[in-house]
């Protein structure tokens, strides 16, 4: 008689699966979902910069826009040392050594390409943070007619500058992730969705800090909806509302 115990089919599939792949946590929730409101916020503001039905919805998004910009200052201020703002600057300080290295450089595969992009990532994140001042403003300015104190329409000119701007280095920045997703056949945008990256080591992140991200989607959700209760006609104006307002700006 055979005694050779038989393998049961749920133990072979068990032994089958692959092992899971070991990952770090090096981004936190907040962090993340700041990214992601801040990046929903600028394309929904852009959509809507033209035309007075949207002028509403386009303005809650641009102070919503300010608003994650002091959340994500102050956080990175008081904030954990992964997501704090002198991480970003480092990185800066070191693009004049790296900018001298590049002539010195034998071929190009002795360029530091890690730095660089390290370099180029921190450089658009500070400039997409520091284009908010601008456009916040002006688009203020804009808003409350201060071009028919101060004479012209520059101020609305300025304001769709920085605009421009600020879309400019959104492509950019998508640009970079792109190549590099394509060079490295790995998605680089995906630690700033998972907050995790693969690879054995330690957490970078200690504490996730989920309820801080919920309470920062919460905040921003409550304040569209108080934007939306303030106006009578809600965030998006009738066809009828328009009229009246493009009449009443060409009396």
């Amino acid at each position: 008689m055979n005694n050779t115990p038989s393998l049961h089919p749920a133990s072979a599939a068990a032994q089958a699966a692959p092992a899971k792949s070991p990952s770090r946590l090096v981004t936190d929730a907040p962090t993340r979902m700041f990214h992601w409101l801040f990046a929903l916020c600028f394309v929904g503001a852009y959509a809507t910069a033209d035309g007075e039905h949207w002028r509403l919805l386009h303005v809650t998004l641009g102070y919503t826009l300010a608003g994650l910009l002091s959340f994500r200052v102050l956080y990175g201020i008081f904030g954990p040392r992964t997501s704090g703002l002198g991480l970003l600057w480092r990185k800066l300080a070191g693009a004049p050594a790296w900018l001298r290295a590049l002539p010195k450089a034998t071929s190009i595969t002795k360029i530091n390409w890690r730095q660089g992009q390290n370099l180029f990532m921190a450089l658009a994140v500070v400039l997409l943070l520091v284009l908010v001042v601008p456009i916040t403003l002006s688009g203020y300015a804009t808003y409350n007619d201060w071009g028919d104190v101060l004479g012209g329409d520059w101020i609305e000119e300025v304001h769709e500058f920085f605009g421009e701007a600020m879309l400019f280095v959104v492509l950019a920045h998508l640009a970079l992730i792109a190549g590099l997703s394509m060079l490295r056949r790995k998605n680089q945008a995906l630690p700033m969705l998972t907050g995790r990256v693969e690879g054995p080591g330690p957490n970078l992140v200690q504490k996730n800090r989920t309820w801080l991200a919920a309470a920062l989607l919460l905040a921003v959700l409550a304040f569209g909806a108080w934007e939306w209760q303030q106006s009578p006609n809600g965030l998006i104006a009738s066809s009828t509302t328009s009229e009246r307002s493009r009449h009443h700006d060409d009396d």
